[in-house]
C-alpha cells in the first residue's frame, strides 16, 4: 500500500467522501437537532510512569475539582456534563478507582474498560477482561449487567491499535479481538478515531457494526452502518467513531489543511472552543435514517496534570458556557450531556425505530 504523510492514505479517501457529502445536503435542517456530547477519557493516572503518590494526586483532583466544574451547567435535560473515565486494566489499584466510583454515584459521569497490550492471545485477553470487569462490577458497584445477566462494558484500545490494527502488529497481537470482545460483554468499542495514526480505518465518520475475521487483522476498517430500521447483524461489535475532519484553523506547509481528530488536551490546537464544537457537529455522525440527532463523541487523556488542567479549568468552563449558549436553545438545537453507555443505548434506540422523549429513551436498557 502507497504510504502517505501522517497515513492519510488510510483516511484522505474517507474524508473527502465524507465531505462531498455534508455539501451536497441541505444547508438548513428543518426542526430541531439533538446534539448528543459524549467524552471518553482514555484516563490513566500512571502516566508518566509515576508512582503512585502522584496516581492518587491525580485522581483526589478529578474527585474534588470535577463536581465544582459540572454543577455550573446543565442540559437540555436538566443534567449536568457527564465524563467517561476509560480505566486501564494493566494500571488498576483499588484506591484509584473508588473515586471515580463515588463520582459515578453522584451524577457526573460512568467508568468503562481500557486496555494497553502487546503479543498478546486471545486466551490471555479473555482472562484479562473477564477478571477485570468482575472486579469493577462486584468490588466497585461499576458497569452493568444485560438482559442474559452477563456484566457489559464499552471499551476504547490503548495505543489505537483495535484487533491488531498496526501494520508492525504492536500494541495488541489479537487478530480475533473483535470477536473476543464481543464475547466477554462488551456493548460498543469507541477507540476511534485514531488519526493520523496508522491504527486509523477506513472508515470514518461513522457508527457502524464490525463483523470480525479471525484470520486477518483489522477487521472494523470496513462494515455495515447502523440504519434505521436495520437489525444489526450476528456476531457484530458496535463502533462509535468521533469525528474526524479537516481542520481549516492550521495549515500544513502554509496551503493544506490540517486535521481535526476530536482531541482534547493541554495543546493550543486540542484547546476545547465553541468553533470545535461546531465543527464536530458539522460533521453529523449519526444513525443512517436519523439525521436530526448528531453524536459527537470526543476523547482525552485527562490523567496527566497538563490535561486535567484544560479539562476541569477555566478553558473547560468557557466551553460548556459557549456551547451552552449557542447548541442550546430548545428550537434549533438541544444540548445532552451523555455517557458511552447511554451513547450506544440512544444508537440502539434510533435502530429500533424509537422516538419521543429523550429522558425516557436515556433510561432504556438497549445494550
Amino acid at each position: 500500500m502507497l504510504s502517505l504523510p501522517r497515513n492519510a492514505q488510510l483516511w484522505l479517501p474517507g474524508l473527502l467522501s465524507s465531505r462531498l457529502r455534508r455539501m451536497l445536503r441541505p444547508t438548513r435542517r428543518t426542526g430541531t437537532t439533538d446534539i448528543f456530547f459524549c467524552i471518553a477519557d482514555h484516563f490513566e493516572p500512571d502516566h508518566g510512569n509515576v508512582d503512585l503518590r502522584v496516581q492518587r494526586d491525580r485522581v483526589a483532583t478529578w474527585l474534588n475539582r470535577y463536581p465544582v466544574l459540572a454543577e455550573q451547567f446543565a442540559d437540555s435535560d436538566g443534567r449536568p456534563p457527564q465524563h467517561t473515565f476509560f480505566f486501564p486494566e494493566e494500571g488498576y489499584r483499588p484506591e484509584l478507582v473508588d473515586p471515580l466510583a463515588e463520582l459515578c454515584r453522584r451524577g457526573f459521569g460512568d467508568v468503562e474498560v481500557h486496555l494497553h497490550h502487546d503479543h498478546d492471545t486471545a486466551e490471555g485477553l479473555r482472562d484479562r477482561l473477564g477478571n477485570f470487569t468482575e472486579t469493577l462490577f462486584h468490588r466497585h458497584g461499576l458497569l452493568r449487567r444485560r438482559h442474559d445477566g452477563a456484566i457489559t462494558f464499552g471499551f476504547v484500545h490503548g495505543n489505537w491499535a483495535l484487533d491488531n490494527a498496526r501494520p508492525d502488529g504492536k500494541f495488541c497481537g489479537v487478530n480475533n479481538e473483535i470477536t473476543v470482545l464481543r464475547e466477554a460483554g462488551c456493548y460498543a468499542d469507541f477507540t476511534l478515531p485514531a488519526a493520523p495514526d496508522p491504527s486509523q480505518t477506513r472508515t470514518i465518520n461513522s457508527i457502524y457494526y464490525a463483523t470480525d475475521d479471525p484470520a486477518r487483522s483489522r477487521s472494523h476498517d470496513v462494515g455495515i452502518p447502523v440504519r434505521v430500521g436495520r437489525a444489526a447483524p450476528e456476531a457484530a461489535l458496535l463502533i462509535v467513531q468521533g469525528p474526524l475532519t479537516f481542520d481549516m484553523r492550521r495549515r500544513v506547509w502554509w496551503l493544506l489543511p490540517g486535521l481535526e481528530n476530536a482531541a482534547i488536551d493541554n495543546t493550543p490546537a486540542h484547546l476545547p472552543t465553541a468553533d470545535r464544537f461546531a465543527a464536530w457537529a458539522d460533521v453529523a455522525v449519526g444513525v443512517e435514517g436519523r439525521p436530526e440527532w448528531v453524536f459527537v463523541k470526543v476523547h482525552t487523556h485527562g490523567g496527566p496534570e497538563a490535561n486535567a488542567s484544560v479539562l476541569l479549568g477555566a478553558a473547560m468552563q468557557c466551553f460548556h458556557a459557549d456551547i451552552n449558549r449557542h447548541f442550546n436553545d430548545g428550537t434549533q438545537y438541544r444540548l445532552h450531556y451523555v455517557t458511552a453507555y447511554e451513547t450506544a443505548c440512544l444508537v440502539k434506540a434510533a435502530e429500533n425505530g424509537l422516538t419521543g422523549d429523550i429522558r425516557q429513551l436515556l433510561a432504556t436498557t438497549l445494550v
